[in-house]
């Protein structure tokens, strides 16, 4: 008896446990975001965004080409355009900084043009030293920092006074990305801050209000090479008013039914 009571609570302790992580936060497989705030809207029990607001999204995804995702860390692949630093241990001549040309390559001393684009750091390493052991030195250690990554952009458009595409180096907010644009414009709705991202090869959107931001009871969210910053008007009618309407201000990224 005393067995099957000890039995019956274990399975009883276990499936207590298993209730707990089930309501927990980030146990339901979903990407989180910078504070948890990635949330696939069809996994959350929220509507997706659909209708006449998806179709006015994907108007603007077709029209902000910088869309796309890029990787970051050590998986992050070289591009065209960014900065490098290459060093050879005990070769001082030999440590060059380096702007990875349109078509991909960089110029180093003894070796002259090597592809750069499309490369990891620890793969450009490699070849490096490859080819510097083919004919100069024996078993070279090789080191490529990457400086700047202008590879990376991000849109800012809508009601900002300068429109463009920005190439973002280290941590950028959203607060920063509307400066970069120089700041809203005299018709910007600062509550109709929208920021379109694609997470796990799904399209999602997310609306924030910057004075709320501003004043700390919003999280200013960090940006990611390929997002889109849109900022609607507050007098006219736009493209982007279903959408804001069909998003809460929340922060919180919904899946687009496109």
């Amino acid at each position: 008896m005393t067995r099957f009571i000890r039995s019956a609570f274990g399975l009883f302790a276990l499936l207590l446990v298993s209730l707990v992580l089930a309501g927990c936060p980030g146990s339901s497989g979903l990407p989180e975001g910078e504070s948890g705030k990635f949330m696939a809207a069809d996994g959350s029990g929220q509507t997706p965004v659909g209708g006449a607001a998806a179709a006015s999204a994907q108007r603007v995804f077709a029209e902000n080409s910088s869309l796309g995702t890029a990787d970051q860390g050590k998986d992050y692949r070289i591009s065209g355009l960014d900065v490098l630093d290459v060093s050879v241990f005990g070769v001082a001549d030999l440590t060059r900084t380096v702007q990875v040309s349109s078509s991909g390559m960089i110029t180093l001393p003894l070796i002259n043009n090597v592809k750069a684009a499309g490369r990891t750091q620890g793969e450009l390493e490699r070849d490096i030293a490859k080819k510097l052991q083919a004919g100069y030195l024996q078993s070279p250690q090789v080191s490529v920092y990457i400086k700047e990554y202008n590879s990376q952009r991000i849109t800012v458009d809508g009601a900002v006074k300068k429109p463009g595409i920005y190439p973002i180096k280290g941590q950028t907010s959203l607060l920063q990305a509307i400066a970069l644009g120089e700041g809203l414009s005299d018709l910007a709705d600062p509550s109709g801050i929208l920021l379109f991202r694609i997470v796990d090869n799904k399209r999602m959107a997310a609306r924030f209000d910057l004075k709320q931001i501003r004043a700390g009871k919003m999280d200013d969210p960090t940006l990611k090479a390929g997002d889109i910053v849109m900022v609607d008007e507050s007098q006219t009618r736009t493209m982007l008013r279903d959408v804001k309407s069909a998003l809460p201000i929340s922060g919180l990224f919904q899946l687009l039914l496109l």
